[in-house]
């Protein structure tokens, strides 16, 4: 795959070393990430504001409509709608762009008439050369209007910061019925609350059914107002209600106007609590300051030595796109929406999230985070808890409070799994397990999810499962993936049940986690269909691919073949042994790279032959090859892919970012392992990216890799000493790296016989 490179002074990621510089000796991580990384291509990242798991993200919005709209800007645009305060990194579903805003100089417009332009009335050109971007601060110029942009954050608060020229008409919309990919606006009012403050509350249907979202603004300087809350008819005839508000003001030339901006998902007031307790003051530069130290305090996490410049961008970037999600949901005050969409309160040492893509972070986000910083994992997994017992089951993929029902398997089970067999067990465990159990099982009652969600939240395929012992491909859509997930998913709750002395669910569990082996056809060795009355499906073609419409999901049978991480050992007996097993995981990786099929899923990018390196479902697959004798190849495929699916660019990601998932795979790659079970606390060693990592855990303690004779030539291992011992095999313990202690890696030019079973 090819991805084109761009100069760092045109992406403008780097640029800030003077007031907002970490103090004087400590080192300045964000200097190394460039936010822009992702935001081009289709990796759907935003450059905008926004702190370590923080609730809001101001961030600026280029295009309305589309896919790669997802996370509101993309960098091949031109003009900017304006600046809204809610955005998802790196999804392939679109939702959030609330509450808009736009200085204006000028007459304004805000009428919209053609419904498919991705321009507002009232949008400006920019150019990237007066464009910049750290974590947490945001600026551009806007051309249009002669005003510089720039945007900063904290936990639940924004502070924009608006330069302008000498004007009689200058002034903002605040445009509350804006929203990505035109959502509709069930409910939504302004008011004014005094000649300097604005308050509002509206409530959307798109991906989310029930997302509410209040905000509260204030300016620096007053305003005069006019409320826009007619409907507007479109050139398709169809009335949409309009709720804008045009603020009127005159400036000096380079006058600044600040906005405090807080938002919240209960009310206008914990909005109003939000932003006033987090930025009483107006300092802009002191919020900016505060924003690059969290950022700095979380990249401090992992230190790296390495004299190339790009690869130490790309890996804090993509440490820094670890950082974002999932987002705070906690108000100051301590209240949050629960999944009943009942207004509830919580503790300030339990704080509630949202945005979990859990179909997704399970493979590596949390278990990077299990390392990192267990503490916070462990606060996801009581947001977790939370939401199954306030909606009645697990989320699969949830957002602002509620069942989105998108993706498949039951993926809650598995982080929760995998922090409990690390140690990490700050929740209620006798809760957490029974959760467990219930979203296991096929049953629709007590669910608190509109009627539409429900059937993908708990769909027949469980039924199918518990029943005949088989998913059915007429039966249900995915058949095959939802059969492999709920095969691995119940194997993590044969764990949890062994360790909480339940044997009969022990029992019952592992007997389910052999499941995959019926979809396993020794004639194609692939995992295949089967109908109701066990008969493969026909026609069979392992490169065709119907997007979320086929035997799959956004992949093929090339990639879902290899999806049994929880027995490797079982797969390679399935296709009859180790050498088997080798030639046809070395053909995945050098068969054409062709899908097939009218709708082939756009999902299935960076391919590597038919591995899909863009997309969750081959994660795992490289490192397969340390299971069977071949540790050499998980090495050099390892280095393969940094080479060719990461870069220090704006396409630098082969696919989306996916709140993190494909950048924490390079994370932990990239500090030499990966964890291919999640609920089995074993990594599996690869080919290590630097000369030196410095692991900072909790309770002060280090993990130190030091990596002797490493260059992008020597790629392969040729021996590795973990506290003091000589390791003979590519697998270690989380317990090793909990404790602290030392890895020592010594690279070869060569394959060598390291880490094989003699």
């Amino acid at each position: 795959m090819k991805i084109k490179k761009l100069f760092m002074g045109c992406l403008g990621g780097l640029l800030f070393f003077s007031s907002c510089n970490a103090p004087a000796g400590e080192p300045d991580y964000c200097a190394y990430v460039n936010p822009f990384i992702g935001t081009g291509g289709h990796g759907h990242t935003f450059p905008g504001a926004v702190v370590p798991h923080g609730m809001i993200q101001p961030s600026p919005d280029t295009r309305i409509d589309g896919w790669d709209a997802c996370s509101g800007y993309h960098y091949s645009d031109s003009s900017i709608n304006g600046f809204s305060h809610t955005h998802l990194s790196g999804t392939g579903c679109c939702d959030y762009g609330d509450v808009l805003l736009m200085p204006t100089t000028g007459k304004q417009h805000y009428l919209t008439t053609d419904p498919s332009s991705q321009r507002l009335a009232y949008a400006s050109t920019f150019s990237h050369r007066n464009e910049a971007a750290e974590p947490g601060y945001y600026s551009v110029f806007l051309d249009t209007y002669g005003v510089k942009a720039e945007l900063t954050a904290t936990k639940r608060g924004a502070i924009h910061r608006y330069t302008f020229p000498e004007s009689k008409e200058a002034g903002f919309i605040l445009d509350l019925d804006y929203s990505l990919q035109r959502q509709t606006n069930s409910e939504m009012s302004i008011e004014i609350v005094s000649d300097t403050e604005l308050r509002g509350r509206k409530k959307t249907t798109y991906w989310a059914f029930d997302q509410y979202i209040n905000f509260y603004a204030k300016f620096s300087r007053p305003f005069t107002c006019t409320l826009i809350t007619d409907s507007v008819t479109m050139d398709n005839g169809k009335r949409l209600p309009q709720c804008k508000a045009l603020l009127q003001f005159n400036t000096k030339k380079d006058e600044q106007v600040l906005v405090k901006v807080g938002v919240s998902a209960v009310d206008m007031e914990g909005a109003r609590k939000n932003v006033e307790n987090e930025i009483p003051e107006w300092d802009f530069d002191r919020v900016r300051k505060d924003a690059r130290a969290a950022w700095n305090a979380y990249l401090s996490k992992i230190d790296i030595s390495t004299a190339d410049k790009d690869e130490r961008t790309v890996f804090y970037t993509a440490l820094y796109h670890t950082g974002i999600s999932p987002n705070l949901f906690t108000d100051a005050d301590g209240r949050y929406l629960g999944m009943d969409l009942q207004v509830r309160q919580t503790k300030a040492d339990r704080p509630i999230y949202t945005v979990f893509s859990l179909w997704d972070t399970f493979r590596a986000l949390h278990p990077l985070m299990t390392i990192i910083d267990p503490d916070l994992n462990n606060q996801f997994v009581r947001s977790l808890i939370s939401k199954h017992r306030e909606g009645g089951v697990f989320p699969m993929w949830e957002l602002a409070g509620n069942y989105t029902g998108t993706m498949i398997g039951y993926h809650a089970v598995p982080v929760i799994v995998d922090a409990y067999m690390k140690g990490y067990r700050d929740f209620d465990m006798e809760e957490a397990y029974k959760a467990c159990l219930r979203v296991a099982e096929y049953d629709t009652a007590g669910i608190k999810c509109p009627a539409l969600v429900l059937p993908h939240l708990m769909p027949k395929a469980k039924y199918y499962k518990n029943t005949i012992g088989y998913v059915p491909c007429d039966g249900d859509n995915e058949a095959v993936a939802k059969a492999l997930e709920y095969a691995y998913n119940d194997w993590c709750i044969s764990v949890f049940a062994e360790a909480m002395g339940d044997t009969a669910n022990q029992k019952k569990y592992s007997r389910f986690a052999k499941g995959y082996e019926r979809y396993f056809d020794p004639s194609t060795h692939f995992m295949r269909g089967i109908d109701s009355k066990g008969n493969w499906r026909t026609p069979f073609n392992p490169r065709a691919s119907t997007h979320r419409n086929d035997d799959y999901c956004e992949g093929t049978a090339w990639q879902w073949t290899w999806f049994v991480p929880h027995d490797v050992e079982g797969l390679v007996s399935l296709m009859g042994g180790e050498e088997a097993f080798v030639e046809k995981l070395d053909s995945l990786f050098t068969a054409d790279s062709a899908l097939e099929g009218e709708t082939t899923s756009s999902d299935i990018t960076g391919l590597i032959g038919q591995y899909a390196h863009g997309n969750e479902p081959s994660h795992h697959i490289i490192h397969l090859y340390n299971y069977v004798n071949r540790p050499w190849r998980t090495q050099e495929l390892v280095d393969s892919v940094f080479r060719s699916q990461y870069a220090n660019s704006v396409d630098g990601l082969s696919g989306n970012e996916d709140c993190g998932q494909m950048s924490a795979w390079y994370v932990l790659n990239a500090i030499g392992f990966y964890q291919v079970c999640p609920g089995k606390p074993v990594y599996s060693i690869g080919r290590p990216a630097f000369d030196k990592v410095t692991i900072r855990l909790p309770e002060k303690k280090t993990f130190h890799i030091f990596v002797e004779n490493n260059t992008k030539t020597n790629k392969y291992i040729e021996s590795v000493v973990l506290n003091g011992k000589p390791l003979t095999t590519p697998f270690f313990s989380h317990a090793d790296i909990a404790g602290g202690g030392t890895m020592e890696i010594r690279m070869s030019s060569r394959p060598t016989q390291w880490g094989k079973k003699h």
